[in-house]
């Protein structure tokens, strides 16, 4: 008798012949002795068709598919075995169209059948088509076991809920094996509670079940509960794995705390001699998103192997932080490599081209992927709207994605978000509306974008319905939703419900903490903002420069100097943070109001910057605030010559000239803005009620309603006079009579706007207005006035801040 191996050497010789030789030599040796094993089972003892199985995987093996299938043909018994076999080759090598024939044209199939296709359709990208084999299987009264459900359970929208049934009818629910696969599909379709059920209700988990929960704990945001679970696996004695590494790193970067990972990245080296290029992955990840690009940097350069995703990394992590020499030098080493042209980074180089802006760049990668076939890819289609948004060039970003075959949740939020990027937050908002009318499932960073257009067009009805819809699609719980709602509620003039948001929120992140602290910034309360940056310190978050400059901003708006330095040097000499020009923006404004220019002109001269236009208008407003008409007139020449058509300088100087009793110089200003045709902004203001917006022109008195508006306004004004109430006539018109100053301030744009929101709401509602300048000291004073007198808070959002009238009293303290 010959060995099993010498046998399998002359099958798959003769099998190498012609396909029309075989089956007769298969035939005369039928009744040579042959050992008894389980496939010979599965094909009821039948030699013939198990000498011919035998041949046709040998064939199989050595890469013969065609002679393989000719084989398969000429076999005188087939049976489900030999089918498989063929089908899986032909799934294994992408030839879709074969496989689908010889799988109608067999009358017996399996569940292995079944599934075997259904695997097919879903590596060619067609989901529905599978899911839709597996309605067809148990229409055909096939029963499924247990790798045709965890096939069907892997198909995005499978609808997991649907499936569940099958576990417990088919009595899976205690194979491990099936439940991490359901409890898998539940994370991935972001229904933790579900997902939760199904882990306690798991007779045993191993490190699959609780690696897959803690990926759906930090997916979601939710890094405690994610902690909670290493910790109980690591109690349960259970063994750690690459994937659990990676996911625990995962916990870390959404939590931003860089003690953790480098406690991970400990446990990693004591664990393993040498570190798996995918767990390196992951560190290297964690260090981009910490922005620790040092220890990012050495780690990537120790590492004894890298792949594309090392580079992917790394170089993302690069152009987040505008590095683009490196990243290009990094991509040209790629292809020095000899990486294969189809893996290379090129969402990553989009990505660089749209933060740069660089169109030119995003343009040639574009041409490279319609050569190699790729523009049509969902993550690179996804990345060239991305880019050409960015880069200011919506139409073409539309075209990219009207010209999509398959437009998924991703694609349109790339365009949600570039709508909102290039300030389009209508459009941004009938695509949203579109985007459900299509079927699709919003996820966090569609909700993130929608409410940032919900919050620059200051539409608290649309906000909260937004809200609401959030809570329904279960997103209640994501730090990403959470923190753009935060953000919505305090933009929208809410700070109450932004407080409550912020305190509802499970888990919080930097961004969630730097929304409250702007909230409180921008209303003008410092002490609360600085109470909220030690608490965030105190959670064991690092402040990063967005957090930094809502700080000392809110410094600013209240004149604490000691504070805004004390703030700045902890930025740069505790934290390392190199300041933004805004970060100097803010301490010169600071140090100007409170009349410290000495201080001011230092900083200009140590600022790595050179001063832009925002910078001067701040010196210049503090020159009015003190009457320093010496730097208010080197401030002015330098907006003259920056921005010599915008009438803020000209106004500023002029008025700082008259409150001075210089009038010459002041109608000389006056003049100089006339010759060259220079016109101050008219002041706008704009108020929401019952989600329709209405807007107000300073001294426009065209409005339907402009009589009942007027009435109100003689009325709220003779309360006000019994109240001992001055006009202060330097913030009306200059050189025009007494009786026109007076004429001109009585009809400022938001008091047409509260008069106007007073007579269509209820009483005792807050009132909120929108405003595109500063309010001017008269009106300030009218307001505090007149929510005392109707008994209302009135919030009004100017150009600067937020004001929160309310009893006679503003929140700013009279200082803005």
């Amino acid at each position: 008798m010959h060995s099993s191996k010498a046998t399998a050497s002359v099958l798959a010789n003769a099998a190498s012949a012609s396909a029309a030789a075989a089956l007769p030599r298969a035939v005369a040796g039928a009744g040579a002795a042959t050992p008894l094993d389980s496939r010979m089972v599965k094909t009821g003892f039948d030699i013939l068709t198990y000498r011919l199985n035998f041949g046709i995987r040998s064939l199989l093996s050595s890469g013969h598919l065609h002679r393989a299938r000719a084989l398969f043909d000429q076999m005188p018994h087939k049976n489900i075995f030999s089918l498989n076999h063929i089908l899986s080759a032909y799934s294994r090598s992408g030839d879709l169209s074969a496989a689908e024939g010889l799988f109608l044209a067999s009358p017996h199939r399996n569940a292995t059948t079944w599934t075997i296709m259904m695997s097919a359709h879903a590596a060619a990208g067609r989901a529905p088509d599978a899911l839709s084999l597996f309605r067809d299987m148990l229409g055909d009264g096939v029963t499924p076991d247990r790798v045709t459900i965890s096939t069907v359970l892997n198909l995005p929208g499978c609808g997991v809920p649907s499936l569940h049934p099958f576990v417990f009818k088919l009595g899976l629910d205690s194979n491990a094996f099936v439940c991490n696969t359901l409890l898998d599909a539940y994370c991935k379709h972001g229904l933790l509670a579900e997902a939760w059920r199904v882990f306690f209700e798991m007779p045993d988990k191993d490190s699959v079940t609780y690696n897959a929960m803690m990926m759906g704990c930090s997916k979601e945001g939710l890094h405690t509960e994610a902690l909670q679970l290493f910790a109980a696996m690591r109690r349960a004695g259970l063994h750690v794995t690459n994937f659990t590494f990676s996911s625990i790193l995962t916990v870390a970067t959404g939590m931003g705390h860089l003690l953790l990972g480098r406690q991970v990245h400990a446990l990693v080296v004591r664990s393993t001699s040498v570190l798996n290029v995918f767990v390196n992955n992951s560190l290297l990840d964690f260090y981009s998103k910490c922005d620790c690009l040092g220890d990012m940097r050495r780690l990537f350069d120790e590492m004894p192997e890298h792949d594309n995703v090392s580079y992917n990394v790394i170089m993302a992590a690069y152009a987040w932080n505008q590095n683009a020499a490196i990243v290009l030098r990094l991509f040209r080493e790629m292809q020095k490599l000899g990486f294969h042209r189809q893996v290379l980074p090129y969402s990553t180089m989009l990505s660089v081209a749209g933060s740069l802006p660089d169109v030119h760049i995003g343009k040639q990668i574009h041409a490279q992927l319609v050569l190699l076939g790729l523009a049509s890819e969902d993550l690179l289609g996804n990345a060239l709207i991305d880019m050409y948004s960015k880069c200011n060039m919506l139409e073409t970003a539309k075209s990219c994605f009207l010209n999509k075959s398959e437009k998924s949740a991703i694609s349109w939020t790339a365009m949600i978000t570039g709508y909102v990027q290039n300030g389009q937050h209508e459009e941004a908002l009938q695509l949203f509306s579109d985007m459900r009318k299509a079927g699709l499932r919003p996820d966090r960073a569609t909700f993130s974008s929608i409410v940032k257009a919900s919050s620059s067009l200051t539409m608290i009805g649309l906000g909260r319905q937004l809200h609401s819809y959030i809570e329904k699609s279960g997103h209640k719980s994501s730090v990403f939703s959470g923190s753009a709602l935060v953000d919505m509620y305090a933009k929208c003039g809410c700070l109450d419900e932004a407080l409550q948001t912020f305190d509802e929120m499970p888990e919080r992140n930097s961004i969630s903490w730097n929304a409250i602290i702007s909230a409180y910034a921008h209303y003008g309360q410092a002490k609360n903002a600085i109470k909220m940056f030690e608490a965030m310190l105190h959670c064991g978050f690092n402040p990063d420069s967005v957090t930094f400059l809502s700080v000392l901003a809110a410094c600013s708006h209240n004149g604490l100097a000691d504070e805004c330095m004390k703030y700045f040097h902890l930025m740069k000499h505790q934290y390392s943070i190199a300041p933004w020009k805004e970060h100097y923006a803010c301490v010169i404004d600071t140090l100007g109001r409170v009349g410290c220019f000495s201080e001011v002109q230092k900083m200009l001269v140590e600022m790595p910057f050179k001063a832009d236009p925002i910078i001067w208008t701040s010196i210049l407003h503090s020159c009015r605030i003190h009457g320093n008409q010496d730097l208010a007139r080197v401030a002015a020449d330098k907006l003259f010559s920056m921005e010599p058509t915008d009438a803020t300088a000209y106004v500023i100087l002029s008025n700082i000239y008259a409150k001075a009793g210089h009038w010459e110089d002041a109608a000389r200003v006056k003049k100089v803005m006339r010759d060259r045709g220079v016109r101050k902004e008219s002041g706008h203001s704009w108020v929401e009620i019952k989600q329709k917006i209405y807007s107000f022109s300073s001294n426009d008195l065209t409005s339907p309603r402009i009589d009942e508006i007027k009435d109100e306004l003689e009325r709220l004004y003779k309360e006000m006079d019994k109240q001992g109430y001055k006009p202060d006539t330097s913030c009306a018109l200059h050189l025009v009579d007494d009786e026109l100053k007076l004429e001109s301030l009585k009809y400022h744009s938001e008091r047409l706007a509260i008069a106007f929101a007073l007579i269509n709401t209820p009483p005792g509602t807050p009132i909120r207005i929108m405003k595109n300048l500063t309010a001017c000291l008269d009106c300030h004073a009218v307001i505090k006035m007149i929510s005392k007198i109707v008994n209302r808070e009135i919030i009004v959002r100017d150009l600067r801040r937020f004001h929160h009238f309310k009893d006679g009293v503003c929140s700013c303290g009279d200082y803005w």
